[in-house]
């Protein structure tokens, strides 16, 4: 049996082909544009998108069943109609809607967020954006008038054009700000705050379900691409708990049927999965910038070879020696919540190498999550390894250094494609068999003796000079 797992994620669209036999591999890799028509905007063309699924799908080759990842908070409006879209994808990452968020938070209206949604009010979520859709393009207004408007993440509008269904998973749905956490349904009050007709959001269905089919064949799962990677980690029990380096970090902990709240920890509850009428839930801390910060550091010839010059480093760290990066590049996320953040660079003198910088920068990613890690830590039983995952797992330098900062050993394995495979592993459920773990080979990272605190101090000390530095357009101040 196979079963293709499409991996929809922020700069590509893959496809995972895997099957009973233990066989992996990626089948198809696509790349998409990255459209930034105003400082802090993030779009993609949702037709591109599309167009690159069907790629990836054709490039499976025969399967049986397919599952489908997305990239979670990103979001459109399309017409019922004819399925053309009416917006762009607008990305997790944008913050147009910073202004109407702060609006919000100063007439008091956090308190219903946190209390149905889980969430804080931020721009990284769907339902502002969705409202700024509706609010400031004609074409998404005049289908609204018209009754035939539909709103939706990426995931609803691929199985609405792919399948003709209609619906998104739960996960997905709980990053919307739109779904009260407890009942797993769409929320009126949260949907009349943002100014969301509810009667243009696709139906909410489990995580594996009966999504429709696509030439024949059933797609038996949809999920959100961290939650995916958090069930390709093997991650079931409360406490399980996986960080993925991918455009962003984002650290997932399972916390089984109970819902952690910790707003005052920057920190989201989510739900995981929903299987066989079980739901089951984590917490997720994300940091926005750590790919994306290297991909910067390589636009800019900062970095030239990503194994050359982010492996290793045989002296003592960076930020010991003054040079700290904070990733900011699109703010700063959990425990901060931050969005007039900005990076920077502190410590520099005329003695400072690009290989401390490149040093610098790989610590900076690291000790953001360790933020993280520290904040669930003080909140949720973690235990005592975390599984990482994503381009920068790759780094021997990058792992140790962050099993320094959590105090815990950081499990890499050669098979990274947990996103996919946690996909895939969910499909197959979905179909009626099971994959087996593919052959890997685990590289354990446990912490050295040392004490971490005067680091972290520092870094904090960084932090807090990065803060406020945009105003709410994302603008620089001065």
């Amino acid at each position: 049996m196979r079963v293709a797992a499409i991996d929809q994620g922020t700069t590509s669209t893959r496809v995972l082909v895997a099957d009973t036999d233990g066989t992996v591999e990626i089948a198809c890799s696509i790349t998409h544009q990255q459209i930034h028509p105003h400082p802090g905007w993030v779009e993609h063309d949702p037709e591109e998108l599309l167009s690159n699924i069907r790629a990836c799908l054709q490039a499976a080759g025969a399967v049986d069943a397919i599952g489908i990842d997305n990239q979670g908070e990103s979001c459109l409006a399309w017409d019922a109609r004819t399925g053309a879209a009416l917006s762009p994808v607008i990305v997790w990452q944008d913050n147009r809607t910073a202004d109407v968020i702060e609006r919000l938070k100063a007439a008091g209206a956090e308190a219903l967020t946190l209390a149905r949604a889980g969430l804080p009010l931020d721009a990284y979520f769907s339902a502002s954006k969705l409202a700024w859709i509706i609010n400031t393009l004609p074409a998404a207004k005049a289908a609204l008038d018209a009754g035939h408007l539909r709103l939706g993440t990426t995931d609803a509008f691929f199985l609405d054009r792919l399948t003709g269904t209609f619906a998104t998973d739960v996960t997905t749905a709980s990053r919307t700000s739109l779904m009260n956490l407890e009942t797993g349904q769409w929320d009126e009050e949260l949907c009349q705050l943002f100014g969301v007709p509810m009667s243009c959001l696709p139906k909410i269905m489990p995580t594996v379900a009966d999504y429709g089919r696509v030439d024949g064949v059933p797609i038996t799962a949809a999920v959100v691409d961290q939650q995916a990677a958090l069930f390709g980690h093997g991650c079931r029990k409360p406490g399980d708990a996986k960080i993925t380096f991918g455009t962003g970090a984002f650290a997932l902990t399972v916390t089984g049927d109970k819902i952690a709240r910790a707003p005052e920890k920057g920190l989201l509850p989510t739900v995981a999965w929903s299987i066989d009428g079980q739901m089951t839930y984590a917490v997720d801390g994300g940091v926005y910038d750590a790919g994306s910060a290297i991909e910067w550091a390589r636009r800019i010839g900062l970095v030239t070879d990503l194994t050359a010059d982010l492996d290793w480093f045989d002296c003592e760290p960076a930020i010991e020696r003054g040079v700290v990066f904070v990733p900011a590049l699109s703010g700063l996320a959990c425990p901060h919540w931050d969005r007039t953040a900005a990076s920077l660079f502190l410590g520099m003198s005329a003695a400072t190498t690009r290989a401390d910088l490149c040093q610098a920068l790989l610590e900076g990613i690291a000790l953001s999550a360790a933020d993280v890690v520290g904040a669930m830590d003080a909140h949720v039983a973690i235990g005592r390894s975390i599984a990482i995952d994503g381009g920068l797992a790759r780094s021997r330098y990058f792992a140790q250094f962050l099993a320094d900062m959590i105090g815990r050993d950081v499990v890499a394995t050669s098979f990274d494609e947990r996103t996919a495979f946690g996909t895939a592993s969910l499909a197959a459920r979905g179909a009626g068999f099971a994959l087996p773990e593919p052959e890997t080979v685990s590289r354990t990272f446990s912490p050295r003796a040392g004490d971490n605190g005067k680091i972290r101090a520092r870094f904090s000390e960084a932090v807090s000079r990065a803060k406020g530095w945009r105003d709410h357009g994302g603008q620089q101040t001065g």
